[in-house]
């Protein structure tokens, strides 16, 4: 054994310790950390011949990265849709890595047997019914990917061919609908050999960024052959959410595969306030959630629901030897009722993710989780409510559930809003965007962390930052 190795197998003990210690260090200072940290980055450090353990490594870390680190575990980071790691989560993930399972096969079971029961908890966190069989996933995007990639199958189910091992070129062209379909949408497609413009854009409500039911129906009535719709459970600018039930009954006269992106939205369903805006979630035939947003795991996470796992484990199936029985062709189920892992998304290797999952359902329930999903609705609405009430700001959407999109009332240009954020980046992290052709930005509300008083501060901070830019 090299003799770093060997030493640091020695006194692993004392290097978790050091390493707990600093990890906590870390935590324990997320509060009052800048929040983007605007520091240029270190040289480029050489790869050393030797290395120096476990010791030299956290020492450099230390020197050179960690201090440039932003807080986007922390209570005032509100860019993208990020959440933070909840301590139950944190736990699991530790333990994760300590027990390093890779997941994906029947001959080693219990990692498959654990995933397989978290899934069950989420699939009744969020309504669905045992009809659902899910998967986990690295995040929303992929979640998009293996959802469409399942609908792709579809599509060649109805025509009469076998995609998975004919290819694309069997389908002809294919034509996939939506109202304000997410950008991994369009990635999802060309991944998958349908190509970026297979996705047709479907007139929204006025004002909204629902999809207009009428104006899809007479884009379905005027397909010519069976069609993939991506509806949207909480967009991205304004957390918009399409009439699921209307456009499920839809698929009664228009024979198309309901995707629901419902990759932070599908959290409404926790409130008993707002759990109507995804009625209907159910009846999709895949649907989108990310974990590693609202359930507050470490990165990444996410899972892939499907009413359709033979026609999934068709277009994942692996056989190889080493990997224990080979999977069917053609119809049915590779290995039964529950095919393993490895036939059901495009990894063949699988880290146990549903360990922090399991462990932050766990340790909170649905109770924890849904006074997390309340909390951060509360205080989108305040920010909401602050930006509306200070001069110089502009509400461009009602806030629906976690999302405040919001512009300069005057000369909004992206160039301004960059300045604005930037002011900001001390105290808190917003992201831009573009709302009705307005350049805008956006703070999500989704980290168990954030409290009123993050709030307050935040909205001090940002009248400030407005102010400064305005005189």
């Amino acid at each position: 054994m090299h003799p770093e190795l060997a030493a640091d197998l020695g006194r692993m003990p004392e290097l978790l310790e050091e390493t707990r210690q600093r990890a906590l260090a870390f935590l324990t200072g997320l509060d009052e950390r800048p929040v983007v940290e605007r520091a240029e980055p270190p040289t480029v450090a050489p790869l050393t011949e030797e290395g120096g353990g476990v010791r030299a490594a956290l020492a450099e870390f230390a020197e050179r990265w960690e201090p440039r680190l932003s807080a986007s575990a922390g209570p005032r980071y509100f860019g993208f849709v990020t959440g933070g790691a909840t301590p139950a989560a944190l736990a699991g993930d530790w333990l994760t890595s300590a027990a390093d399972q890779n997941s994906n096969s029947s001959l080693d079971p219990a990692g498959q047997q654990l995933e397989r029961e978290t899934v069950g908890w989420l699939r009744e966190l969020f309504g669905l019914s045992a009809a659902h069989h899910g998967t986990f996933v690295s995040g929303a995007t992929m979640s998009n990917t293996v959802g469409l990639a399942i609908a792709r199958e579809w599509l060649g189910e109805r025509l009469g061919v076998d995609v998975a091992e004919d290819g694309v070129g069997a389908l002809g062209p294919v034509r996939v609908l939506s109202g304000s379909a997410h950008s991994s949408v369009a990635k999802a497609l060309s991944v998958l050999g349908l190509g970026r413009t297979a996705l047709r854009a479907v007139p929204v409500l006025p004002g909204r960024e629902a999809v207009d039911v009428a104006a899809l129906e007479r884009a379905l009535a005027g397909a010519q052959g069976p069609c993939v719709v991506v509806a949207n459970a909480g967009t991205v600018n304004t957390v918009d959410f399409d009439d699921l039930r209307a456009i499920a009954a839809l698929r009664e006269r228009y024979g198309f595969w309901l995707h629901v992106d419902a990759a932070f939205g599908a959290f409404a369903a926790l409130s008993p306030e707002h759990a109507e805006l995804v009625a209907g979630l159910d009846l999709a035939d895949s649907v989108c959630v990310d974990l590693h947003k609202w359930l507050n795991v470490p990165y990444d996470s996410a899972v892939q629901f499907t009413r359709r796992p033979d026609l999934q484990a068709r277009v994942f199936r692996n056989a190889a030897a080493y990997l224990g029985p080979s999977p069917a062709s053609g119809r049915g189920y590779p290995q039964g009722e529950h095919p393993d892992l490895v036939h059901l998304t495009p990894e063949n290797s699988h880290r146990l993710r549903a360990l922090a999952a399991w462990f932050t359902l766990r340790a909170y329930g649905r109770s924890g989780h849904r006074e997390i999903v309340e909390r951060c609705i509360a205080g989108a609405r305040t920010l909401g409510e602050q930006v509306a009430r200070t001069d110089g700001l502009e509400l461009l959407a009602p806030v629906r559930l976690n999302v405040v999109c919001f512009s300069l009332t005057a000369d909004p240009t992206p160039e301004r809003l960059a300045a604005l954020a930037a002011e900001l980046a001390d105290e808190a992290f917003l992201t831009p965007t573009r709302h009705a052709g307005r350049p805008a930005l956006r703070a999500a509300f989704s980290n168990w962390r954030t409290t009123e008083a993050d709030v307050r501060r935040t909205a001090q901070a940002l009248a400030r930052a407005v102010r400064k830019l305005t005189v």
